[in-house]
């Protein structure tokens, strides 16, 4: 069962960063105990809220920065919330018990697997331009995102990171709900989670000032200063 770091403080909070800039801060100021050496480590950020994230982790940290580029399922007609995850080589993780009160029909299912399919081969060649993803064979890969809610993508993005032969796998995130966190814990080496919060309701937006979804544009003047 993986080590659960979070800042007790924080516990239950809400607005508890400025911005993902400064949750970046908070979770490399966090992560620099063990793993300030940076060496055999790689940190790899989930666009687009992950990416300013995980620029603040890796300058605290002094280790490479790379894309996990893992995209979440839509609900058709709401656009915040989703049914799983796909990785880009189409492994699919779906949320089997909410499917099922959904009630959404293959097709459904299909057609936004297909869309999800197109843009995340569109984000591979626009973000990467090209460049191959780093190794990750027998390094330390540390999973960033702005927050977790049911978990899925981030459970792809694990999957993804073992099978290209990360020696461990580590989720670091500013926010998420403990119930998520307990359905990752198994199957991670650690969790960094400063601001753990519990209860029936919970939105990644909470623990922000400053919330808005991140432009493609914006991702790709961020990622243009590695």
């Amino acid at each position: 069962m993986a080590a659960i770091h979070e800042i007790k403080t924080l516990r239950n909070r809400y607005h508890t960063f400025r911005d993902r800039f400064h949750a970046g801060e908070v979770l490399g100021q966090m992560l620099a105990s063990q793993y300030e050496s940076g060496e055999g480590l790689i940190v790899l950020a989930i666009p687009s809220g992950g990416v300013p994230v995980g620029l603040k982790v890796r300058e605290r940290l002094g280790c490479p920065l790379d894309l996990m580029i893992v995209r979440k399922l839509q609900i058709p007609g709401n656009t915040e919330a989703g049914f799983g995850a796909m990785t880009l080589d189409g492994s699919l993780f779906l949320n089997e018990r909410l499917l099922s009160d959904l009630n959404l029909t293959p097709s459904q299912i299909e057609d936004e697997s297909q869309r999800v399919r197109s843009e995340l081969y569109e984000r591979n060649a626009l973000f990467r331009k090209g460049k191959p993803p780093q190794d990750v064979t027998g390094k330390t890969v540390i999973l960033v995102d702005d927050g977790l809610a049911s978990g899925y993508t981030m459970m792809a993005s694990i999957y993804e990171a073992k099978k290209k032969g990360a020696r461990q796998t580590v989720v670091a995130i500013p926010t998420a709900p403990m119930t998520t966190i307990h359905k990752l814990e198994s199957g991670v080496d650690a969790v960094y989670c400063p601001n753990i919060r519990e209860g029936p309701q919970f939105s990644v937006a909470g623990a922000y000032e400053n919330w808005y979804d991140l432009s493609s544009q914006e991702v790709m003047d961020m990622l243009a200063s590695l």
